[in-house]
């Protein structure tokens, strides 16, 4: 049995979702396919990267992830197959899949142009259905990866903004806001050591326009309820909350908002990319 994750920006009122899962089974009966998410923001190909390779690395090895998030459907945008050490990722080449891939380490990316693994129509605006769907069917069936096409090597990445340090502030902006509307950004918690921050510290933190002082915490109910604390989230990344509240409708933050931290002066420097969450570090 092949296991299959899906993720994308298609939500759950139209039949998309149910359309793919159904050529995928009509592929392999056989398949079990788990749901990411598919409440990614309407063509928002940087958060769906995030989730994308939030989610990935639990999964066990030999997993493919089928990734839509499109809004380049029917241009020449290539749909690609990713080989990495661990798994498979299959979608669209511009940037949804490489940073999953990546920190899998990348193996081998094909372009699929085998019609004999697509449906044998293809729609102008739904590529997830009739080529992502059965070449992931395909591929759990044991096709092998280079019989979908050519091999290639110049991929798509997304762009994500560098958290820097300036004149004794991190800036770096939110990459995720989740159901609880925490705010994830981009800056590793590194960077409290160089604001001379630990736990319990008192720092000022602007999202936007809005500004306040946020306690730095280690769990949630440490901060009164509906009090804004800051805090290292599951994703290895420094992430503004309110402890059983709403941090996005508190500081009107959104995906790509600015976010300024700060407490004490401190010397200009680049933060390491927010890709290696876990080992992320302000380089001096």
């Amino acid at each position: 049995m092949k296991l299959v994750t899906l993720t994308t920006d298609f939500g759950l009122r139209d039949p998309y979702v149910a359309e793919m899962k159904a050529v995928m089974l009509g592929i392999n009966p056989d398949l079990r396919i788990v749901d990411i998410s598919h409440q990614i923001d309407r063509f928002d190909v940087r958060m769906g990267s995030f989730v994308l390779a939030s989610a990935a690395k639990f999964f066990p090895p030999g997993t493919i992830h089928v990734g839509v998030v499109d809004p380049g459907v029917g241009t020449p945008r290539r749909p690609i197959l990713i080989e990495t050490r661990r798994g498979y990722y299959v979608g669209p080449d511009n940037g949804l899949l490489t940073l999953a891939a990546r920190r899998d380490e990348l193996v081998r990316t094909y372009h699929i142009t085998n019609p004999k693994l697509m449906l044998p129509q293809i729609s102008h605006t739904f590529h997830g259905r009739d080529i992502f769907a059965p070449a992931a069917a395909y591929l759990s069936r044991g096709v092998l990866p280079f019989e979908f096409g050519e091999q290639i090597s110049d991929l798509a990445s997304p762009t994500f903004a560098e958290p820097e340090l300036l004149r004794g502030k991190v800036v770096g902006e939110i990459l995720h806001v989740d159901n609880f509307g925490n705010l994830t950004t981009n800056i590793p918690p590194s960077a409290l050591d160089w604001l001379g921050a630990q736990t319990s510290a008192l720092l000022r933190v602007k999202v936007g326009a809005v500004r306040r002082k946020l306690v730095v915490a280690s769990a949630y109910a440490e901060i009164p309820r509906r009090k804004a604390l800051l805090i290292e989230g599951s994703a290895g990344l420094l992430e503004i909350s309110v402890n059983q509240g709403n941090a996005a409708r508190l500081f009107r933050g959104k995906t790509g908002s600015r976010v300024e931290i700060s407490r004490a002066q401190s010397p200009t420097r680049p933060c390491q990319s927010w890709s290696e969450p876990s080992t992320a570090r302000l380089r001096r």
